[in-house]
């Protein structure tokens, strides 16, 4: 069987002007990163402003698991085959991020035969916009530690700055650092950490930002630390915006590549969904949106962390309007949520089965609390059970949600035409009536409530004193409006990585509620998450690499 990175090298990519002008894109919309890979000017959102939006379809999934889900493969053959049936397509992708790339997850372009592709590179640096959002990000951590060593006008509180320097890379002993250690040339000594580079708000507000003036908008409104009476300063405060803005520019266009089957693809930023907000670029999906007439985009891991944020966060900002949503399941993956462990999933299994669609179930029913209609995707394997499926298409039928079968992994877009054919008919009916969550108006503890109790279905949450002082500040300095961005585990919908399936019973804890002014919105940790993972014991990293004709082994 060939790997991803051997099907994805064997594809028949066309230059990427061609596929350019397959959307009414000119050369001069682009500026060209070798012969499949472009960035394109976001003057094509101004130019196309009165040309009516294609439809927007949400890609989600159930909460992760060992066994795999295909979110993402889904996405793209998706995409490729509403192409096959005659309906003019984009896909609209986050960009991965090098951590887990070299970590455990391993690549994140698609699988099989629905990749996005050239898949090495966009796996590996791609166009440099991480690099760039890193770069900014340590430029403005450089700037503060510079204006306290130069006399500290603002009067900046050593112990209250809250920005953190950031790397693209898993690395838990960056996490807790000091800064300034040696002789007083060296700078204030005192308590830092690292991000990665992917939950940096310069990420978020990449992602979220319209254009360049938005952008240096949102830079210049970032909270980094507190005086010693306590009161806010701000990046714009520092002067350290236009610089800022000057690295990002380029990474603020959208990157356009192509499927497998060349599927125009736009694939930009990265925030992760279980510590930032999950979604690919604003400017991508809107650009997308002008020039065809479906666009498939997705939102990390499970509906209740991606999805989430999605509506709540990027359609409410964005002005976005959602026609429907896919969510994906495998029954692998629903057995793993009923206790089957990962060795044992190819064994049929029903009552595992039942036990762990309570996971999915949750989904169909949050998906449903924004108004956007649903359709069940199940990622084929081989080893499903006739008995298995026709369990999972019944019970979605007794909870009125189609439910297609998908096998794009093998047959590409003609794996993904059934369900291209329900998404459209689903988007046909004219059924959405989005809306967000929760009224802004709400205060933050409510706002939070509402996400545990009705999203995760939580019995309660529990802040800890230092969540509520976090919080209680953040209202009185006017963020109060903003809303929420959770920061938990993926693997369950509670705060608890071990309760699988569809947990009860329990309460979320927040720990600590941070401020994304910029990116205007409140981040709130629950659980034992971090905003710097580790790596596993034995990292991705360990089984890559190039031979010397050039070949990429190991990589997906």
């Amino acid at each position: 069987m060939k790997t991803d990175v051997q099907i994805a090298q064997e594809a028949q990519m066309k230059h990427i002007s061609e596929i350019a002008k397959s959307v009414g894109l000119n050369d001069q919309d682009l500026e060209l990163y070798g012969n499949h890979k472009a960035k394109v000017h976001l003057d094509v959102i101004s130019r196309n402003e009165n040309k009516e939006d294609g439809k927007l379809i949400l890609v989600t999934a159930i909460n992760p698991t060992a066994a795999g889900e295909g979110k993402t493969t889904t996405n793209v053959g998706l995409s490729m085959g509403l192409n096959k049936i005659g309906k003019k397509t984009f896909t609209a992708l986050r960009e991965p991020s090098l951590g887990p790339c070299f970590g455990v997850k391993g690549g994140a372009a698609g699988g099989g035969y629905a990749q996005v592709v050239p898949m090495d590179d966009i796996n590996l640096h791609f166009t440099g916009d991480i690099h760039a959002v890193t770069t900014a990000n340590n430029l403005l951590a450089a700037l503060i530690d510079n204006h306290m060593h130069q006399g500290n006008k603002l009067n900046l509180d050593p112990k209250r700055i809250t920005w953190r320097r950031a790397v693209d890379m898993n690395d838990r002993s960056l996490r807790n650092i000091v800064v300034g250690v040696g002789n007083k040339n060296n700078g204030v000594m005192r308590e830092d950490g690292f991000d990665i580079a992917v939950a940096s708000e310069v990420m978020a507000i990449l992602c979220l930002a319209t254009s360049l003036e938005d952008m240096k908008e949102r830079l210049s409104k970032m909270v980094i630390g507190y005086t010693y009476d306590k009161k806010p300063v701000t990046a714009g405060q520092l002067e350290a915006t236009g610089a800022m803005a000057l690295l990002l520019k380029d990474a603020l266009m959208p990157n356009l590549v192509q499927t497998l089957e060349n599927t125009p693809a736009l694939i930009h930023g990265g925030p992760f969904a279980n510590i930032a907000h999950g979604c690919n670029s604003v400017v991508a999906t809107k650009m997308a949106l002008k020039l065809a007439d479906y666009v498939v985009t997705e939102a990390g891991f499970g509906a209740d962390l991606g999805a989430e944020k999605f509506f709540n966060i990027k359609c409410r900002q964005a002005g976005l309007n959602p026609s429907a949503t896919v969510i994906v399941a495998t029954i692998r993956a629903l057995k793993n949520h009923g206790g089957v462990k990962k060795a044992d999933l190819n064994e049929e299994n029903l009552d595992a089965l039942e036990k762990g669609f309570g996971n999915l179930e949750k989904h169909i029913e949050n998906v449903a609390k924004f108004g956007v209609p649903g359709v069940v995707a199940i990622n084929k394997f081989p080893t499903d059970s006739d008995a298995e499926i026709k369990f999972v298409e019944d019970k979605c039928a007794s909870l009125g949600i189609p439910v297609v079968m998908s096998d794009v992994w093998a047959h590409g877009g003609q794996g993904g035409e059934e369900l291209a054919k329900k998404v459209v008919e689903v988007v046909e009916s004219g059924t959405s009536n989005f809306k967000p969550l929760y009224e802004l108006s709400l205060s933050p503890q409510e706002k939070i409530e509402k996400i545990c109790k009705e999203i995760y279905g939580a019995d309660g949450v529990d802040f800890t004193s230092k969540a509520l002082t976090n919080i209680k500040k953040f209202v009185e300095d006017g963020l109060g409006d903003l809303p929420i961005c959770m920061a938990k585990t993926q693997y369950s919908l509670s705060d608890d990585k071990k309760l699988l399936g569809r947990p009860e019973g329990f309460r979320v804890t927040i720990k600590e509620v941070k401020a994304s002014a910029g990116a205007g919105f409140l981040i709130a940790l629950a659980g034992d998450i971090m905003r710097m993972p580790g790596l596993p014991k034995v990292p991705a990293a360990n089984k890559i690499d190039i031979l010397e004709d050039g070949e990429i082994i190991g990589l997906f």
